[in-house]
């Protein structure tokens, strides 16, 4: 680094210490990210004062090349807009060049999914015990409707407890669903999900106790309703009697399942993102990988010149 690159590096330094009272690790961590900046630049024959947001971009795509994260690149895109704005402001330069610099897209993690069967062993258990007479039986009447509905519908864990009492008066296979901001979506049925709400409903009115409350699935908490923690632990146990992972099994990975599933079997994508209550479709498009692999499949089994190559002349 040459002398003034340094000197306006101590500036910068100096400023953050000063004005913003950064600690000696954050310091330090600046002061390593715009060295390996600068040591980068060298071999461009550029100083650090004169990069070109070219010359920056060109860093950023070094960084991706030597295996760092999204992460760390936009924790050293951040160390250079900050050094370079100082710059601007200290009027060392004429322009910001990371002002239109474009930040590296952080790659979107797939969630877990559980398989079919997965789930098909999850809710026969369920179903099995639910049939056990006991004490805990109506517990585990409702634990199969809890599972039953989740499955059925994809529905987020705080709409499937809070679910009003109500909804046992609804004819039809449809439920009506309120979700993030008030808003309604109507939600189709599956028999077995029918068949266990009916059974949970009537234990439900036979319980005196929960005449008077507005909530479907009533318990003695703070919101009047079964909390979504316990659903979750109920889960995660009913999944290690199943032999399934405790940590693979949760509401929000039966609301996943709930999806892929559909996706796998021919769903469309929008009808999807309606029935999870997605506003954006980019939110919906974390399960493309299913469509993709749906998608391979289609085009190898149905497309023409792939029937010629299983069957060559």
């Amino acid at each position: 680094m040459s002398d003034l690159s340094q000197a306006r590096v101590e500036a910068f330094l100096e400023m953050l210490s000063a004005e913003r009272g950064a600690a000696e690790n954050t310091l330090a961590s600046y002061q390593r990210d715009l060295d390996d900046l600068s040591d980068f630049l060298s071999g461009r024959k550029v100083s650090l004062g004169a990069a070109t947001r070219e010359d920056l971009a060109a860093y950023l795509s070094d960084l991706s090349r030597r295996g760092f994260q999204p992460t760390s690149q936009a924790r050293r895109l951040s160390a250079m807009r900050q050094f370079y704005k100082f710059l601007y402001a200290e009027g060392l330069r004429g322009d910001d060049p990371t002002a239109i610099l474009d930040a590296p897209q952080k790659a979107r993690s797939l969630p877990k999914v559980l398989t079919v069967d997965d789930v098909t062993g999850l809710l026969s258990l369920a179903e099995q015990e639910a049939n056990l007479e006991g004490p805990d039986q109506p517990a585990r009447i409702r634990r199969l409707a809890l599972l039953e509905l989740l499955y059925a519908t994809g529905m987020r864990v705080s709409e499937l407890v809070s679910l009003p009492v109500k909804v046992l008066t609804q004819e039809g296979r449809f439920l009506l669903v309120r979700g993030k901001g008030n808003k309604e979506r109507l939600v189709p049925l599956s028999r077995t999900a029918i068949e266990a709400l009916a059974r949970y409903g009537k234990l439900r009115a036979a319980d005196p106790a929960h005449a008077d409350s507005p909530f479907l699935f009533p318990a003695k908490s703070k919101e009047g309703h079964v909390p979504r923690q316990v659903f979750a632990r109920e889960l995660k146990d009913l999944a290690i009697r199943a032999g399934l992972s405790a940590n693979a099994v949760s509401p929000h990975v039966l609301r996943h399942a709930f999806a892929s599933h559909l996706l796998g079997n021919g769903a469309d994508l929008r009808a999807v993102q309606e029935l999870l209550g997605h506003s954006d479709i980019s939110t919906t498009q974390i399960y493309t990988h299913v469509l993709d692999e749906r998608l391979q499949q289609l085009v190898h089994t149905h497309h023409p010149l792939a029937k010629q190559a299983k069957n060559p002349d």
